[in-house]
């Protein structure tokens, strides 16, 4: 990075066109540590329409006089011209003109440094080599080769293409002389490359925590929440939290609850919480249904966001997470949020969530693709002693891991050295 004498007139930018999920959560864990410790300097973040719409409580915790954070939207055409990433040729195209607006951003900011935070959706651009006009970091989300290495990892033909994509794009992108810090979530990949392409780069191969705010939430909070969901006394409750796209295993999670028998139904609360996609709300509602009047079950949905203040009594009521992800690639902040909150998960098997739940103790793996076994799964949680199921100590070791502070401070340590 430029050295810059006078660090009031350093000037950081922070790139991100995506709205879903933790990208909210991400950005204001990187406002807060700047606003609270007054970083000298200035931070740009450039976001889209829709970011500024969906989320005014980030706009307004970071701007203010005193914090030096100015949020920039791009302009309505330009984000009714982005590709959407319904599909693999519209990926791609979207990268070119993501990459065309990080560089004009530069521009218009002035800006010494730019963080772009979400570099998936960059990478086929960058694999045809960059010259940005000024210096960069990354967070790389999902990256994939090195899942070969793994237990029980198949790879599809898509997971095949994914690899592919990434040996040819990572080399080129770490081999860039702009390229001063590469993060990554997933500590599992950043060891594979350190160890593959360390020595022939010279950037910076970061892990970076997978982070989570804990709010203190009262005792008062918790019973007024569970006495508004009226959950039933005696069962157990199950959370799947978050937004409930195909991939996160709804589907394959009611067809394995259809299996269970009514002495078990009868012990069972599912507690579904998050913003449906309108496919899948149109799937769901009927099963959902279904089950509610075949079996003994206490379902309880609320298709809603919740912010991220509000969502660890959620957290406190469950007595289990639940994350039946269909082959996901990368971390998930729900796995931290689980183990924070000092409950166990039952969690896919496939790839890093796989292997970060069996190192951490955070609960049991199962092949999510298999109804059976998710209903095996479920019984185990039902039926045996929670202690025995995880491990309770390095749960929480791996909670103060993936703090939001530590998160933060990762990244502002390396890009401001």
């Amino acid at each position: 990075m430029t050295v810059i004498k006078d660090l009031s007139q350093r000037r950081i930018m922070l790139f991100d066109l995506d709205c879903r999920g933790h990208h909210s959560s991400y950005i204001l864990h990187l406002i807060t540590y700047w606003r609270d410790r007054i970083l000298p300097g200035k931070l740009d973040i450039v976001v889209t329409p829709e970011f500024v719409k969906q989320y005014p409580d980030v706009i307004e915790s970071g701007e203010s006089e005193q914090s030096n954070i100015n949020f920039i939207s791009i302009s309505l055409k330009e984000e009714a011209n982005l590709k959407t990433v319904s599909s693999p040729l519209d990926r791609f195209r979207r990268s070119f003109q993501e990459w065309r607006l990080v560089k004009k951003y530069i521009n218009v900011t002035g800006c010494e440094h730019c963080l772009l935070m979400f570099l998936d959706s960059l990478l086929w651009r960058m694999s045809f080599g960059i010259r940005p006009p000024c210096s960069i970091s990354s967070i790389f989300f999902r990256p994939i080769r090195h899942y070969r290495f793994l237990d029980n990892y198949q790879p599809s033909s898509r997971e095949l293409f994914w690899e592919w994509r990434e040996k040819l794009g990572l080399p080129r992108i770490l081999a860039s002389e702009q390229l001063e810090n590469f993060f990554c979530l997933d500590p599992i990949a950043v060891n594979y490359f350190s160890k593959v392409y360390g020595e022939a780069n010279g950037s910076n191969i970061v892990c970076l925590p997978d982070p989570v705010q804990i709010y203190n939430t009262s005792l008062q909070q918790v019973e007024n929440l569970n006495q508004d969901l009226g959950i039933e006394a005696g069962r157990k409750v199950f959370l799947l939290f978050g937004s409930l796209s195909e991939r996160k295993g709804i589907h394959e999670l009611l067809e394995a609850i259809k299996t269970l028998s009514p002495e078990l139904s009868c012990q069972l609360c599912l507690l579904i919480i998050g913003p449906f996609e309108r496919q899948q709300s149109q799937k769901l509602k009927p099963l959902i249904k279904d089950i509610s009047q075949s079996q003994p079950i206490q379902i309880i949905c609320r298709n809603q966001f919740v912010s991220d203040s509000q969502i660890e009594p959620y957290f406190k009521i469950a007595d289990f997470v639940l994350t039946p992800y269909q082959r996901h690639v990368g971390m998930s902040a729900i796995l931290v949020r689980a183990a924070a909150a000092n409950k166990p998960v039952l969690s896919t098997d496939f790839g890093a969530m796989g292997e970060v739940v069996r190192s951490f103790g955070l609960g049991i793996t199962i092949d999510s693709e298999v109804i059976q076994n998710i209903a095996d799964g479920l019984t185990r949680c039902l039926t045996e002693p929670t202690a025995s199921l995880c491990d309770y100590e390095k749960m929480k070791q791996f909670a103060e891991q993936n703090k939001a502070e530590k998160f933060a401070k990762v990244i502002f340590d390396n890009i401001l050295s």
